[in-house]
């Protein structure tokens, strides 16, 4: 099965076209080095460089509060924060690539994680 792509693509309404096909390389070359914003590179700049393709995302089920489902679904780009959240505590939960064993402090190894949920009566 092919995934939708949902990305979105930059408003190109605001590009003037015609007047950029109309430029020749050399009027193109010198916009670019009188536009203060450009950071120019050279060889050293790309000479560790490497392409990196990202891993596609997986889709998953995962239930949630309603009322916090609800306000993430306010937010622009609400799945994209919950996987920054996410990620940002898997890495402050990883331990430290010096740490001395698997039991350290910050090992989180065999431990569940504690719930932010609603607490629930034991059946």
């Amino acid at each position: 099965m092919r995934e939708k792509h949902t990305g979105k693509i930059s408003d190109m309404n605001n590009t003037d076209w015609e007047r950029l096909r109309s430029r020749t390389d050399r009027q193109i070359r010198r916009a670019i080095e009188a536009d203060p914003d450009v950071q120019p590179t050279d060889a050293a700049f790309w000479k560790d460089a490497h392409v990196v393709i990202p891993q596609p995302k997986q889709t998953i089920t995962i239930r949630l509060d309603a009322d916090l489902l609800e306000w993430l679904r306010r937010q622009k780009g609400y799945q994209t924060r919950i996987n920054a959240v996410l990620r940002s505590y898997m890495n402050a939960n990883l331990a430290p690539k010096n740490a001395s064993s698997p039991g350290s402090a910050r090992s989180t190894a065999g431990r569940r994680p504690q719930s932010t949920g609603t607490a629930r009566r034991p059946r």
